[in-house]
């Protein structure tokens, strides 16, 4: 193996690594808080496919620091022209977005809910555990929410 060659290689990674980090922070800033947000499905796979495009920006001597910073650029218009979308759409938000849906109802699990979601009991539970609940009889709703995570409303909990 080549040094000489080894070292060129690093230099490459550490400048075009650096000159794409801060590119893709010029880009979160112009196109806003929501391109990483994890809302929904959708915006989840936009933040893992960021990553993978700076990954193959640092480690691909094939691909070129402007390829790779077009390739963030057109994804990043993607990504914030669906979402403007569906601010003004319905339509377009039901395409992109799931509802909510809920699970467990007055101290009950909704086992068909459940089923359609694959989601296992246990999960509930752990849920209710994480907010501070040791017993369904204690939750007057478990929501399944758009971005995978569960929301747990105790009985105390005033309605909003």
């Amino acid at each position: 193996m080549n040094i000489s060659a080894d070292w060129s290689e690093l230099l490459r990674v550490v400048v075009v690594g650096s000159c794409a980090y801060l590119a893709l922070v010029v880009l979160l800033r112009g196109y806003g808080k929501r391109t990483l947000s994890k809302i929904n499905a959708f915006d989840f796979v936009v933040t893992i496919a960021l990553g993978s495009i700076l990954a193959t920006i640092l480690l691909s001597k094939s691909v070129s620091l402007l390829e790779g910073v077009t390739a963030l650029v057109v994804l990043m218009s993607w990504q914030f022209a669906f979402s403007w979308l569906a601010a003004r759409s319905r339509r377009v938000r039901k395409l992109l977005a799931s509802e909510p849906r809920l699970l467990a109802h007055d101290g009950e699990l909704l086992t068909s809910a459940l089923r359609a979601e694959r989601i296992a009991a246990d999960e509930v539970m752990q849920a209710l555990r994480n907010h501070g609940f040791q017993q369904l009889k204690e939750v007057r709703s478990v929501i399944l929410e758009p971005d995978g995570t569960l929301s747990v409303i105790g009985r105390d909990t005033p309605a909003a």
